[in-house]
Formats: structure tokens, C-alpha cells, sequence
């Protein structure tokens, strides 16, 4: 055509047999295509391990249970019991780093097997605490209608019952009553059994609101539902498929209960109602010490530094698990 200008194009026959450079696109496995997920526990553990407090608080937890348990090989229970005047309210010494009391017993020796009934009795009354708790809240969040009407009605019923009142009088009653127990070589005055099933029947009401709280929120969930039309047991779907469900908060009440025995069983032996003497705990420490707070206050210091510790540090621990657990945080 009139204008135009022919132009010879030359095309390298090259261009069509291009390949992709590996260095531009690497070559990539499978294993780099998949991420393995994190479990449950794993993810709790992260969570846990950054809550700086709950750590400091497993850190001296451990410590109080080796000083309290591995202290009885250093000290037996006749030592921590010898009376002996001609030493009586002796001030800290490097004989006595605890100072002696009034009749002459060693302080530290009786810290260690004073902490040693303190920690079993928190530990015993908040497992019977956890049992009524669970049985309680399971069978009324679970079946609901006039079983959850006559439960709860209990539970409230114990609720307005003032914990440290009920404590008092039943100690009182049932004190003298109970011989000796004798459990791994040991021998505990009964009083011991009256303030662990005392704290434990007077415990239960909180944790058995949470788990009916958690019961009612799981039972018509899609996998119960399934369970149930399988023909699958109502005792089986409550403590095999519900309950595993609802564990996390009943592990973090369970630890914060433990802390709550322990000054239940203080306040009580303060008032000389509780662990009677010769078995000593930190609370019957700090009612021996009543009337020596300025002249010897090594007799209510140690024992109440470590009553301290102890509470302290399981608060810690309960507010850790409590953000570990939370399945709403996002925190990794």
C-alpha cells in the first residue's frame, strides 16, 4: 500500500524454548508447604511461661514443698516437739535460726512439720471441695428441671451460711472427738480430719455454680448431640465427653481453693479451735505467738512470712492458668 515501509523483524527461535530459573522460583517440599499445628498444651504452655508472676509463683511453691517435705530428714518429729524451758523464747541463733518458743521447742523444726500438715490440708479439703463441686454442678447443669431447681436451692442455701461461723462451731463440736490418726508413720490428732472435711463440705458452692455454668453452655453443643444419638450413656457424655470440656476452670478454682484452706485453717487454729497441739501447723504457730508480738515476734514472723509465700504464690499460679487456659485470649 502507498506509504507504507516494509520492515524485516528477525525472531531468535530460542525465545520460545525458555525455562524458568531456579534461582528466581526455588524448588519447595512438602514439608515446607505444611506447618505442623500447635496442640492445646503447647499453646497453654506459651501462655503460661510468659505470665512472669505465675512462674515466680511455681518457683517458690516448689520451694515451700521441699523445705516443708525434705526438711523431715533433717529434723524428726520428736525434735520438733521437745519441750525444754531452760531454752524457752530464745531469739534467732545460728543453734536456732528460727528462735525456740515458749516451752523450749525449735521454731524451724516446727515450721517444716507445721507446713507439712498446712499444705496436706489445703491440699485434701480442696479435693473434696473439687469432687462435691463437680458432682454437684455436672448432675444440675446436665439434667436441668427440678434436679438443677433442688440442687442449686442447696447450694444457695449454703452460700448464706458464713463459712468462718460454720468452721467455728463445727471444730468446736467435733474437736475432741476423733483419736489419732497414724498415716505413713506419722501420727495426726483428729482434729486434722475435722478441719479437712470441715473446709471441704463448706467449699464446694462456688466451684459447683462454674461447672453448671459450663455444663448448661456444652450440653447442646453438636458433639453431645451426636453422643446422645449414638445411645451413648448420660454418665458417659457427662464425664467423658462434658466435663473434659470444662476443665480448665475448674482447675484454676481448684488452685485458688487450695490457697483458701489454708487461711480457713489458720484463722481457725488462731482462735485455738483447729490443729491442736502437740501437731503443729503455721495457723496454731501464729495463735502461740498471740501474746508475744513485741517481746518475741520471730514466733508470728516465720510462720507468717510463710503463710505468705504460700497464698501468695498460688494466687499467682491461678491467675496464670486462668490466661493459659482462656480459650478467648490471643495471646501466643
Amino acid at each position: 500500500m502507498p506509504g507504507w515501509i516494509p520492515v524485516s523483524v528477525t525472531i531468535d527461535p530460542g525465545l520460545y524454548n525458555m525455562e524458568p530459573s531456579t534461582s528466581i522460583i526455588p524448588s519447595l517440599t512438602p514439608d515446607d508447604l505444611e506447618t505442623p499445628p500447635i496442640g492445646l498444651g503447647q499453646l497453654a504452655w506459651r501462655r503460661f511461661r510468659r505470665h512472669r508472676p505465675a512462674i515466680f509463683g511455681v518457683i517458690v511453691l516448689v520451694l515451700l514443698f521441699l523445705y516443708a517435705f525434705s526438711g523431715g530428714f533433717f529434723f524428726t518429729e520428736k525434735y520438733a516437739n521437745f519441750t525444754d524451758t531452760s531454752r524457752r523464747l530464745l531469739s534467732p541463733s545460728a543453734a536456732h535460726p528460727f528462735g525456740t518458743d515458749t516451752i523450749g521447742r525449735d521454731v524451724l523444726a516446727r515450721s517444716i512439720y507445721g507446713g507439712q500438715i498446712s499444705l496436706l490440708i489445703g491440699l485434701t479439703a480442696v479435693t473434696v471441695e473439687t469432687i462435691l463441686g463437680i458432682l454437684v454442678g455436672a448432675l444440675a447443669g446436665y439434667y436441668g428441671g427440678v434436679i438443677d431447681s433442688v440442687l442449686m436451692r442447696i447450694t444457695e442455701a449454703m452460700l448464706n451460711i458464713p463459712e468462718i461461723f460454720l468452721l467455728i462451731v463445727m471444730a468446736k463440736f467435733f474437736g475432741g472427738k476423733i483419736p489419732e490418726v497414724a498415716i505413713l508413720g506419722r501420727s495426726y490428732s483428729g482434729s486434722v480430719v475435722v478441719i479437712v472435711v470441715i473446709i471441704g463440705l463448706t467449699s464446694w458452692m462456688y466451684l459447683a455454680r462454674i461447672v453448671r455454668a459450663e455444663f448448661l453452655s456444652l450440653k447442646e453443643n453438636e458433639f453431645v448431640l451426636a453422643a446422645r444419638a449414638t445411645g451413648t450413656k448420660n454418665l458417659d457424655i457427662i464425664f467423658r465427653h462434658i466435663l473434659p470440656n470444662s476443665i480448665a476452670p475448674i482447675i484454676v478454682s481448684a488452685t485458688l481453693g487450695v490457697a483458701n484452706a489454708i487461711l480457713a485453717e489458720a484463722y481457725i487454729s488462731f482462735l485455738g479451735l483447729g490443729v491442736q497441739p502437740p501437731t503443729a501447723t503455721w495457723g496454731n504457730m501464729l495463735d502461740g505467738a498471740n501474746n508475744y508480738l513485741d517481746t518475741a515476734p520471730w514466733l508470728w514472723f516465720f510462720p507468717g512470712l510463710l503463710i505468705l509465700l504460700t497464698v501468695l504464690s498460688i494466687n499467682f499460679l491461678g491467675d496464670g492458668l486462668r490466661d493459659a487456659l482462656d480459650p478467648r485470649s490471643r495471646a501466643v
